[in-house]
């Protein structure tokens, strides 16, 4: 069975942006193409990316590495219900909470983040990970 992963923000745009982690947010990506592993973003990270690669690429580029992008990756929403229990949680960044809470409503596995307080934050039932850590305690092929 492959494990169900929202990659946040920062995992997205290393490998868009080809940023310092490149390499082994390139990795997720390819686990992602070749089905061994669901990757899930949500509307927010979209957004986000968007702008990132806008002002990197330019609008037609942007809009060609996103439809790539979700070729491969699946975008997940939010009902208010979830964004009511993410502005209530403990979690004090809104975004942070809003992920976590839309990966936890979709039964998703994991959370992928490079952002050490959104992991200390987290609850037993969605353990979230640093990229690098996933591939090292959770993914084995």
């Amino acid at each position: 069975m492959a494990f169900k992963v929202l990659a946040d923000a920062n995992i997205v745009l290393d490998f868009t942006l080809k940023r310092d982690q490149y390499e082994v947010s390139k990795k997720i990506f390819e686990l992602a193409i070749s089905g061994d592993v669901h990757v899930f973003i949500t509307p927010s990270i979209v957004h986000i990316t968007a702008y990132w690669l806008t002002k990197a690429y330019g609008k037609q580029k942007a809009k060609e590495i996103i439809l790539s992008l979700l070729v491969d990756i699946k975008v997940l929403d939010a009902t208010h219900e979830v964004v009511l229990n993410a502005v209530y949680s403990k979690i004090e960044d809104i975004e942070d909470a809003l992920q976590y809470f839309t990966a936890l409503h979709h039964n998703l596995d994991y959370v992928l983040t490079r952002d050490k307080v959104f992991k200390k934050m987290a609850m037993p039932a969605l353990p979230v990970y640093s990229p690098e850590d996933f591939l090292k305690e959770v993914y084995r092929p």
